[in-house]
């Protein structure tokens, strides 16, 4: 239980500290340009906070805990964040008015390498528990 809660931690912890400098200081202002009225002002904490528990949750099940090196879990991470990624961004470009295709290769390439790191991570740290 101790290397799942260091993988689960680690991996959360990584992919809070990335994704919130993505979103709140590299690519602020090119989110509010290309989605414009689509974004609220301020986001909803709640549903944020269930996807990033539920996020690092399949990334620890499906990538951290049975990766058999870092190599491995840095490869199915990148796999599993363009599957996620891909899944959500190209469903909204083809059912939503105002999503580019610049949103969505710039998202699911963000998605690839911030859940390669997070679990990468959270591979390291369940390491250290043992």
């Amino acid at each position: 239980m101790k290397k799942e809660l260091f993988a689960y931690a680690g991996t959360l912890l990584a992919f809070l500290v990335l994704d919130g400098l993505w979103l709140g200081v590299l690519m602020a202002s090119k989110y509010k340009a290309l989605l414009g009225s689509l974004m609220l002002d301020k986001p909803l904490l709640g549903p944020a906070a269930v996807f990033y528990l539920l996020y690092v949750f399949g990334c620890v099940m499906f990538v951290v805990l049975p990766a058999t090196s870092w190599q491995r879990a840095a490869c199915m991470g990148a796999l599993l964040g363009l599957v996620a990624y891909g899944t959500y961004d190209l469903s909204n470009w083809a059912t939503l008015k105002g999503w580019s295709a610049q949103l969505v290769f710039m998202d699911m390439a963000w998605g690839a390498f911030a859940t390669c790191l997070a679990c990468t991570v959270g591979y390291w740290a369940a390491r250290k528990a043992l």
